[in-house]
């Protein structure tokens, strides 16, 4: 089981050895330490939690569920050491939030005709069920607020590790903003 926190800085690009541009994505490192092993016989599973520097909105442990025969307790894990250039792995972190969106962003809509005595509604969801019932039925599409949510990434390869600077290098993008905390999971 491998498994590194980070946080997301900056995209950028990286030319292979064959000349072709790649997009990364640079992450930062945490020092992880373990604060917890859970195993089958006491708690029904088998999960190495770890403890990392605290920030104002998350919480400073996290759990990964799997084999734990390589950790012991208040081990050190280096992040550079744990992945190395062409490893898979699997990226989780929290997508940006957009706020509160109307549906033809939110939902793709087309809105209604421009023209035909249509003048205000260009934008709006139009009618949402027939006139038979008097509640709106649950998972209609609507206006509400986009983003936000936990968005994982599979298949993202490794393209480099700075091991001086404590940097990852992925292919292509991640989500979350600058500054969003970043799991990243051997496949």
């Amino acid at each position: 089981m491998k498994f590194i926190i980070g946080r997301k800085l900056q995209m950028t690009q990286l030319f292979d050895d064959d000349g072709v541009v790649q997009p990364v994505t640079v992450i930062s490192l945490e020092p992880l330490n373990v604060s917890l092993l859970r195993s089958e016989e006491k708690d029904g599973y088998s999960a190495v939690q770890v403890s990392y520097p605290q920030s104002k909105k998350q919480a400073g442990h996290r759990e990964f569920r799997g084999d734990t025969s390589d950790y012991e307790m208040n081990q050190a894990i280096s992040g550079t050491d744990v992945f190395g250039p062409g490893d898979v792995v699997r990226v989780s972190a929290q997508a940006k939030g957009k706020g509160f969106q109307g549906v033809v962003r939110r939902h793709g809509f087309h809105g209604g005709p421009r023209s035909h005595g249509q003048k205000h509604n260009e934008r709006q969801p139009g009618s949402i069920g027939s006139g038979l019932r008097s509640r709106v039925p649950k998972g209609t599409r609507m206006a509400g607020r986009t983003g936000g949510q936990q968005v994982t990434i599979k298949g993202t390869r490794v393209i480099s590790v700075d091991k001086e600077r404590g940097l990852l290098l992925l292919h292509g993008s991640i989500p979350g903003r600058r500054g969003t905390l970043v799991t990243v999971q051997g496949v």
